[in-house]
């Protein structure tokens, strides 16, 4: 049987507004946010081979293409590292907010009051930040593959 030792999780959906939990207040449990992740990252990167982002990128750029042309947002990658093997495990989690005539409002009343960007945006606007944000988070490390091939000319 295999033993999982996750000691944070962390929720991430790409945005730096309200993203971070008091660490002094946090509890064994807390789900962490993104600030918190970047923090975190400073000191302790997530490195990922290559071909292990290449497939974690496709997997998230084809999840969240369906969920925006299902008018679905509001998503976020739920991101647990296992400390026994190094793991990273991850999933797309909270994929029920679909962009309605309210959040429309929202959107316009909030863009209308303010001069930076609401929350509350677009499905493919959205998707847009969440990928983009999730591409920057996962630092590749070079493996034993990594510039093989890079000067052969065909």
């Amino acid at each position: 049987m295999c033993h999982v030792v996750i000691n944070k999780v962390f929720d991430l959906k790409g945005s730096m507004r309200s993203r971070f939990i008091d660490p002094s207040k946090e509890s064994s449990w807390d789900v962490l946010l993104d600030e918190n992740y970047l923090q975190s990252i400073c000191c302790n990167p997530v490195y990922v081979y290559p071909h292990s982002k290449c497939v974690l990128m496709q997997a998230i750029l084809a999840d969240t293409e369906f969920l925006a042309q299902n008018a679905i947002m509001d998503y976020s990658l739920l991101t647990c590292i296992d400390d026994s093997t190094g793991e990273l495990v991850v999933g797309i989690i909270d994929y029920i907010g679909t962009f309605t005539l309210d959040k429309r409002v929202e959107m316009f009343l909030k863009k209308t009051a303010g001069k930076t960007l609401p929350s509350v945006v677009y499905p493919e606007l959205y998707r847009k930040r969440f990928c983009e944000a999730m591409d920057k988070y996962f630092t590749v490390v070079p493996d034993k593959w990594t510039g093989l091939g890079a000067d052969v000319k065909y």
